[in-house]
């Protein structure tokens, strides 16, 4: 029986949680999978949250070289989240042969380099399943089971908060404000929800799942981010009478020889799988030139469903007798798109009088953005005001936004409402 021995870097909801399930299934993964893991060591300064699990306090410390120069220690798991001091602990475990078990997406997307080479200097592994997705097996998908296939694109929900908040605001047309704070009442979302609102989050795990899918580092520069917060339900209403449902999409996809990684809310028809996808759940759809389209689902979050992932890789480590690392292409400029195609909706508040129209549609004309549909509604109670909504033909990017820039400077639009791009 191989024996194993494990530190644990902070004992926070997946820490514990990730504790938990390697007590519970200790024995399972003795007779199933041939070895004994055994936590030898604890990085954690409150020490209540190890009294709690019934944890020896002459495990737990707050000294990262009880943990580098322990000989019985090769795995090291972290929790701690953000960049120091995880990177900076990370590192010498690396250095000091010691293989890392990670979740922490933006330290990941932020210093892959680093820690890259810091294992190939210590001859050590680098896992980092529950990165990205929780629970969900993204990550040995990507590496083990996608042989077979150049991957055309990736597309997927890979935020629970904001899954949380769309959804809540479609079943019970609220209005965004309202849904965050019951999203931060129950836990859902942070005090300070801009990791998750604003795109941040989705953007790291980007990164990592395109570098995986393409094979070339994809920096966190070369993505195109843009949030929720400005979402209002009447945009979601009208999606919905249209047969669109609202999604924070992280988009990667490879388009004539080149990358384009993108993360956005995106209006997609009721019948696309994604869908379906509610509330904190996750799921992710690949493209492959030879298998098609598959998708995983999950749940994205959690301290059992991210738990379960670092377990996951915790016994995969514990069982390899060399640790391959993925290997990349050092990415060029021009291997990166700076302007895609895209469908989009577009509201605007206008005076209620002849020519405005055309002026609108003579700029969308200078720019080529071919307009598929238009209708008009009445704008709240000012009876001078009316909605103005289109639906366009696919587009290039960079063209919709010079129209709409100049769209904004005419005298007879009161305001541009919503631009929101929607997604086959």
């Amino acid at each position: 029986m191989k024996k194993v021995g494990i530190a644990l870097l902070g004992l926070g909801v997946v820490g514990s949680g990730t504790y938990r399930i390697l007590e519970k299934n200790k024995e399972y993964i003795k007779n199933h999978y041939g070895v004994e893991i055994e936590v030898m060591h604890i990085l954690e300064k409150d020490t209540t949250k190890a009294e709690a699990l019934g944890i020896d306090k002459s495990i737990v410390s707050v000294d990262i070289n009880n943990v580098i120069n322990n000989p019985n220690i090769s795995i090291v798991a972290e929790f701690f989240g953000g960049i120091e001091p995880a990177r900076s602990f990370l590192i010498a475990s690396l250095r000091a042969g010691k293989s890392v078990v990670t979740s922490n997406k933006e330290m990941l997307a932020k210093c892959w380099q680093e820690l890259d080479a810091a294992a190939r200097e210590g001859k050590a592994g680098l896992y980092f399943e529950a990165s990205c997705v929780g629970g969900v097996p993204i990550i040995r998908t990507l590496q083990e089971s996608m042989q077979g296939n150049n991957i055309l694109s990736i597309m997927g929900i890979v935020n629970g908060t904001t899954n949380y908040i769309l959804s809540n605001m479609a079943d019970k047309g609220l209005e965004y404000s309202d849904v965050l704070r019951e999203a931060q009442r129950l836990g859902y979302a942070e005090a300070n929800p801009s990791a998750d609102v604003d795109g941040f989050d989705s953007m790291y795990k980007l990164s990592i799942l395109s570098t995986l899918a393409f094979h070339k580092r994809i920096p966190l520069d070369k993505i195109y981010r843009e949030g929720i917060s400005k979402i209002s339900k009447k945009d979601i209403e009208i999606g919905k009478e249209l047969g669109y449902t609202l999604k924070l999409l992280a988009i990667g996809k490879l388009a004539d020889g080149k990358i384009e990684a993108r993360v956005h809310p995106a209006f997609i028809q009721n019948t696309h799988p994604l869908a379906t996808v509610k509330g904190s759940f996750n799921a992710v759809m690949i493209a492959g030139d030879n298998v098609g389209d598959i998708m995983l689902y999950g749940r994205g979050a959690g301290d059992l469903p991210t738990g379960s992932a670092i377990v996951s890789d915790i016994v995969f480590c514990a069982r390899q007798t060399e640790h391959i690392l993925p290997v990349f292409a050092t990415p060029r400029d021009t291997d990166f798109s700076d302007d895609f195609d895209s469908k989009y909706y577009i509201r605007m508040s206008v005076a209620d009088k002849s020519g405005v129209l055309s002026k609108i549609t003579g700029v969308f004309g200078k720019y080529d953005v071919s307009i598929a549909t238009m209708q008009q509604r009445q704008s709240g109670d000012d009876p001078a005001v009316a909605s103005v909504i289109f639906f366009s033909h696919e587009n290039r990017e960079k063209n919709v936004m010079r129209a709409i820039s100049e769209i904004k400077s005419l005298n007879e639009v009161k305001e541009v409402d919503a631009v929101i791009r929607v997604v086959d």
